[in-house]
């Protein structure tokens, strides 16, 4: 019982040793950092005042007292790793005193009253747009312009439709066909799968030169309908069409030339397939294969037989945006 009264001064002795280690560590270095203060002394030289406006800590001290405060605090509760767990605090330098200071946690959280500052707001950049996102969409309307070189002659494709043999004569055409169209999108891309896409509904007016051949020219207008076959990622994009027209041929048969065109009046039909890449919004550039059939659906006969033209080869194009892009907010 005689040892109690040591053992109260022991204990005494080491709670003044702790706060004024703990004064010593937290006030201590704040004074160090907020630079020297003006203080200036009444007549009697009792009263000391100090220059708020002038000497008032900086936000990198309050900044630092915020972070020795909340690390003391963390040592207290037994964290294990301050640094890495606790929020980082900024202090806004809008405000030069702790009561207006802005210390705005690196997570936020709305519901708080507080409001953080305008340097801590982030701005979430939105995701690129595909161009092919941004290229087929209902009602978008478009100019065309392609051109082709077919060389090679083969038989009517559709002669076993026709009870016909798929046979040819010796007499071989060459067609440039230069074609100018209007293509206006039905609908959205929809779609599963390698079908997801949208239709395009075509109309055209073309000029198709003959190099080789009786006949030297061929004016026609022919309308039909193109399948695109969008990707959901990516540039190109495949297609399909077909058309129907009717057009007007200088016809040779009727000048004796042995298995030309019987009439000048004709009908065609086009069927290709390609691929269309596109450069952005508003260009974008075509390549595929192209069949072209010239006949007079047998008018002509019996005076003149109906041979009729059959060829295919390479055809290259253009498209052009009509109108403004679609803007980003209507997508």
């Amino acid at each position: 019982m005689a040892k109690r009264p040591h053992r109260t001064r022991f204990c005494g002795l080491a709670l003044v040793s702790i706060v004024a280690f703990l004064f010593c560590w937290l006030v201590v270095p704040l004074r160090a950092q907020s630079g020297e203060s003006s203080l200036s002394s009444t007549g009697d030289g009792e009263e000391l005042t100090k220059n708020s406006e002038e000497n008032e800590p900086s936000a990198e001290v309050w900044n630092r007292w915020a972070q020795l405060r909340l690390c003391a605090a963390d040592r207290i509760r037994g964290a294990p790793d301050f640094f890495d767990t606790a929020p980082r605090l900024t202090f806004s330098t809008a405000t030069a005193s702790p009561s207006h200071a802005l210390l705005t946690p690196r997570h936020w959280n709305p519901a708080d009253n507080s409001t953080p500052s305008s340097t801590s707001r982030i701005q979430r950049s939105q995701p690129p747009v595909s161009p092919n996102q941004n290229s087929y969409y209902k009602n978008r309307l478009e100019f065309s312009l392609d051109g082709g070189w077919l060389p090679i002659n083969i038989p009517f494709v559709f002669d076993v439709f026709l009870g016909d043999s798929y046979n040819m004569t010796s007499l071989k055409y060459t067609l440039v066909p230069l074609i100018a169209s209007l293509r206006w999108q039905m609908g959205n891309v929809a779609g599963p799968w390698i079908f997801r896409g949208n239709w395009e509904l075509e109309t055209s007016g073309a000029v198709t030169l003959i190099p080789r051949g009786p006949e030297t020219r061929y004016f026609a207008w022919i309308m039909g309908i193109r399948r695109n076959f969008v990707p959901h990622r990516g540039r190109i994009a495949p297609y399909f069409d077909g058309r129907l027209g009717l057009g007007d041929i200088n016809a040779k048969e009727p000048a004796g030339v042995l298995y030309a065109q019987g009439q000048d009046f004709t009908f065609t039909v086009n069927m290709g397939s390609g691929v269309r890449y596109n450069i952005n919004p508003r260009y974008s550039f075509t390549a595929g294969l192209n069949w072209m059939h010239i006949s007079n659906l047998y008018l002509s006969e019996p005076k003149f037989l109906n041979y009729g033209i059959n060829v295919y080869g390479p055809m290259f194009g253009i498209d052009v945006l009509l109108g403004k892009p679609r803007s980003r907010s209507s997508q």
